[in-house]
């Protein structure tokens, strides 16, 4: 066919839902989904990114964000692994009731942990649980450009019979001499012999699975004790911490060296603010987010983690000075457009925002 008749490439926006397709259970309280566009169109994003969803659970619509654990190089269809944790709401309402057919409001696809925006000769690929998602994408897209990887794999997890993407991941390590596996284990299965490592990720463990470390961009997912540890034994072991990058949907430690000095927020000082959308205005205190203000006046603005990550409140100001301090949910592009994360940013005096 002559290529200048065939039809353009249509790429999924957030503008069109997601509909679930299938859904397959990995381990004990994990199960991926798979969604397609309603109108067929592909997917693009890169690979470690991540998406947030809008949950019609009881009680109103709740937005979770999830790491895409497909990859980019399989554009038919976009995947998430998700966990339910004791305390779950939104990824446990996912597990008893979302299934083929139905459709999902989706924000994204977000996000800067991913290798394209680090590019390496070789990786150290270190994750813990369900952290394991990004790296399962990342490790997807390489293995598919066709060339033999440089990645040293190692995903931590309570128990053999809980390693998430085991089978996926030995299977495409069996096809190329690029990707080395490592599992650790805390205990265990009963009745099932286990030669890999046993006990925490340490310095012993990193040193043993990859000796030359010190040559490799790191990319680390788990629970944030979990990367601590990590931190630390990369630290100690006098490796390059620039070249180290992690990814969590908790809140990180507090750092406010890039704050500008002069800004002080006041809980006595007043701001007023004005959503657009709904003609409504409220006063509150410069100390409180533009996200709390936008819950008194009845105003809808989706949001996800609440501190500065996900981007998923991201909405535009259209008059006025916030105070924001974000964690990488937003861009450069975005803030020079006008653009704000409302879960982080403070209102100074009257702020008007399309809400």
């Amino acid at each position: 066919m002559n290529a200048s008749i065939q039809p353009a490439l249509a790429f999924w926006t957030d503008d069109e839902p997601l509909e679930c397709v299938s859904t397959l259970p990995e381990v004990p309280n994990v199960v991926t989904f798979t969604f397609q566009s309603p109108t067929g169109a592909l997917f693009a994003f890169k690979p470690g990114q991540f998406i947030t969803l809008e949950l019609p659970v009881p009680g109103g619509p709740l937005h979770r964000t999830y790491t895409i654990s497909s990859s980019p190089s399989r554009p038919t269809s976009l995947t998430i692994t998700v966990k339910a944790q004791d305390a779950s709401v939104g990824t446990r309402w996912m597990l008893d009731n979302l299934r083929p057919g139905m459709r999902l409001k989706a924000i994204g696809p977000s996000g800067t942990f991913s290798y394209v925006n680090f590019p390496a000769r070789k990786y150290l690929f270190i994750s813990a649980g369900s952290g394991i998602t990004p790296m399962m994408s990342m490790t997807t897209q390489l293995y598919d450009e066709g060339r033999d990887p440089d990645i040293v794999f190692v995903n931590c997890a309570k128990r053999p019979s809980e390693i998430v993407f085991r089978d996926r991941m030995e299977h495409m390590a069996s096809r190329t001499t690029g990707i080395e596996l490592t599992w650790v284990v805390e205990r265990t299965d009963r009745y099932h012999p286990w030669t890999g490592f046993r006990g925490m990720m340490n310095q012993l463990i990193l040193g043993l699975v990859a000796p030359d470390y010190l040559e490799r961009e790191v990319f680390c997912c788990g629970p944030e004790p979990f990367m601590q540890a990590v931190r630390e034994a990369l630290y100690g072991l006098g490796y390059d911490m620039d070249r180290y990058h992690q990814e969590s949907f908790q809140a990180p430690l507090p750092d406010r060296s890039d704050v500008p000095d002069d800004v002080t927020l006041d809980d006595a000082e007043m701001a007023e603010v004005e959503f657009a959308v709904t003609g409504t205005t409220v006063k509150i205190a410069q100390t409180e987010t533009l996200l709390s203000a936008a819950r008194d006046a009845g105003a809808l603005i989706p949001s996800g983690c609440t501190f500065g990550v996900c981007g998923t409140c991201k909405v535009k100001k259209t008059a006025g000075e916030v105070h924001m301090v974000h964690n990488g949910g937003i861009t450069d592009e975005d803030t020079e457009a006008g653009y704000i994360l409302a879960c982080c940013s403070n209102p100074i005096g009257k702020v008007t925002i399309e809400a």
